[in-house]
Formats: structure tokens, sequence, C-alpha cells
């Protein structure tokens, strides 16, 4: 899912969405090894957060829980990343590799499950996703065996109007690789090893999406898990391949547009990719909402993926 590929790509999830496209889905590889240990997220009920308030509560704490969903949130100090590519798999929009200085912030601990949409759909804030199967199960978003695996096929316009419900937002470009390599120049969220069955869900050894937060020894440095690997997440900025060139280097908020396709960064691998997609300064990119478009046309909300979720920030 890299952005050289990007017509190719687009032409391939234009096809997986499309009603005509209704080839049998693949089927899942054999596990060849156990996530790693039980999830550390939980997902509430709704009647476990109906008399919760809404705000956030930013303390001084090193963790949150977010009383409209129930997410863990992992505090992010301020300070510096080392953004970009700095080994040899490293391509153009990687570079120039430079130090960029970030106020603190929350992010979240996993990304946004199945349960925790469901609260946005309910509340009738948020679309249901596009499709509710998963890519080897028919029955996936609205199966309550799956309520804690990463939602799926939302858009980044879902995907922005959810945190907006819950009362954060989506992480930018610059703070999603803060909370995923903290200040040093780690290839991936856990290290320098190559993903493996043990540190993520990747190379397509599942054949699926996991449980959030099944990989403990995946986990980054300041304790988010799945930041390699399951999904790749949308962040909030535009996609411009030459940006880190001309980028701020304090606060950097993204470019202030995608161009002719609108389109918006997204990051981190996912179950399907191997050592090049899950390094923490890949970037990747798919069409953005289109708000010229009417409501009822798919366009107005962008594309969507079978292998493209989320997960959230706040400000401190």
């Amino acid at each position: 899912m890299k952005k050289l590929a990007l017509p190719l790509l687009f032409l391939f999830l234009a096809a997986c969405q499309s009603p005509a496209a209704s080839s049998p889905a693949t089927a899942a590889a054999t596990p060849q090894s156990a996530p790693t240990s039980a999830p550390i997220t939980f997902t509430p009920k709704p009647a476990e957060i109906a008399e919760t308030p809404d705000a956030l509560d930013t303390s001084d704490a090193s963790t949150q829980i977010s009383p409209k969903d129930g997410m863990t949130l992992l505090f992010v100090p301020a300070g510096l990343v080392k953004m970009g590519g700095m080994d040899i798999l490293m391509e153009n929009d990687e570079l120039p590799a430079h130090e960029v200085t970030l106020d603190a912030f929350w992010i979240d601990q996993v990304e946004v499950t199945n349960g925790m949409y469901a609260l946005c759909v309910k509340a009738g804030v948020c679309r249901p996703p596009v499709k509710f199967h998963s890519d080897n199960r028919a029955n996936y978003y609205d199966n309550p065996d799956f309520r804690d695996y990463p939602v799926v096929y939302v858009s980044w316009y879902d995907a922005n109007a959810y945190c907006k419900w819950a009362g954060r937002r989506l992480p930018t470009e610059a703070e999603w690789e803060r909370a995923a390599r903290s200040d040093d120049m780690r290839n991936y969220p856990w290290g320098n090893e190559p993903p493996n069955a043990e540190n993520a869900n990747a190379n397509n050894i599942v054949g699926d999406t996991t449980r959030v937060g099944s990989y403990a020894l995946g986990a980054s440095p300041f304790g988010a898990l799945d930041m390699g690997g399951n999904v790749w997440e949308w962040v909030a900025d535009y996609y411009q391949p030459n940006y880190y060139a001309i980028s701020p280097l304090v606060n950097p908020p993204g470019p202030e547009n995608g161009g002719v396709n609108h389109l918006r960064v997204i990051r981190g691998g996912s179950y399907q990719d191997g050592l090049f997609e899950l390094r923490t300064s890949n970037r990747g990119a798919l069409i953005g909402p289109d708000p010229s478009k009417p409501e009822n046309d798919e366009a107005h909300y962008g594309r969507s993926s079978v292998k493209i979720g989320f997960r959230c920030a706040a400000d401190n």
C-alpha cells in the first residue's frame, strides 16, 4: 500500500468495494503462532458508560480511560521525533530524515474496535462501515465474536467523525511516528527486529485481523500496541510526497491539501504486509473525502479498505 503504486491501488480498492467484485474471499493462512498475550484494552458495553462525563480528563497521569468509548489513552510527553527513513529500505517520500519537536499529547493504546465504533453508530453520529465483512469472515463488524477486533471499511471521513464524537481527534503524521518510535531511530515500534509471528500480525501469517492488543512484544516505547501490522491507520494529514522537505520543525500540521485525489496518509501496515510496509517511517496514502461531491456519492466520504482502520489522539 505504497504511494508509488497509488494508481493501481485505487483501481484495486475500487474493484474491491464494487458490488460487481464479489469474488470469493482468499482462504486464511493457518496461524503458525498464537498471539503473545491477551489484549490489554477493554471495550465497554453501552450501559457501562452511559452516565460518565463526555470530557476526557487529561491530568498528568500516564494513562486515561475515555468516558465515551472506554479506550485507554497513553500519555506522550513533549519532545523530539527523528522522523523519516533512516534504513536501507527508505523511499524518497520519507526524506529528508529530520527532527521534529512536538507538544505533549495522548494516543489510543490500540486501534478502535468494532464494539467501540458501534457506539458511535448507535448514537447516530457515525456511518456504519461500508461493508460488514473482513478479509475472510463473512460476518465481522456486527458479530459479537469480533467485538474487540479493529473496525475496517471506514473512510478517513468516518474515522475523523468517530474521533470527534469520542472527544478526540486523528493524530498528525508526526504524532503517530513519535508514538510509534519515541525519539530514537528504531525501524519498527518494538525495535529493529523484522516483523514475525511474535511481535505483529503481519506477513499474512494469520490471514486476517486479530484482536487488538494481542501482541505485547510489539509495543512501542510508550506502550502503544498494533502500530505495526493488524490494520493500516488513518492519520489527520493530507499526503504530499515532498512534504518532509518543507515541513515545519515544530508541530507540523501536514500539507494544506492532498492534490486532485484529496489523498490522506495511512500508517503502520496491515496483516498482509511485511518488513517494508511495517517500518515506522513508511508512508502510505489513499483517497480521502471530496467535499465537492454530494452526500449520496461515496466520493464525498473517500475510499475505505478491508485493511485500514484507525486510532485517535487528544491534546494534553
